[in-house]
């Protein structure tokens, strides 16, 4: 059984959810609000500390149909940045409306929930 963690990465914040092989189940965990690029990576570096994940799943935002944008790239560069900073790997999984399907309030933070159904959708996609 191994801990998996997923992010919803955006450029004010980043939603973290937890989840493991065994269960299959994914949690939201922490939205992270830091100011600057270090700030977030020294937030993320002492996630991975306490929850010494086998893997980190990032979303990958697409427009509908498919094609790339700008946060493509952003997402792309920050999982390459986990996996190069934390030597953890690092899976990149389709994020289209996976905030959409989330019943919030205008201006309420969900990051953490995008994340849990990113990882959701990752445990429902790739492990049997």
């Amino acid at each position: 059984m191994e801990t998996v963690l997923g992010f919803d990465f955006g450029l004010k914040r980043i939603g973290v959810a937890v989840g493991n092989t065994g269960v299959r189940q994914a949690q939201p965990l922490a939205i992270l609000t830091e100011a600057t690029n270090d700030a977030r990576f020294a937030a993320i570096g002492k996630l991975i500390e306490q929850w010494n994940p086998a893997r980190c799943i990032v979303g990958l935002p697409l427009h509908p149909d498919g094609a790339e944008h700008e946060m493509t790239q952003r997402c792309r560069r920050f999982a390459n940045q986990l996996q190069g900073r934390f030597g953890v790997s690092t899976v990149l999984i389709d994020e289209r409306y996976s905030s959409a399907v989330i019943p919030h309030q205008r201006g309420e933070r969900i990051d953490d929930q995008a994340a849990a159904i990113i990882l959701q959708q990752y445990f429902d996609q790739y492990e049997p």
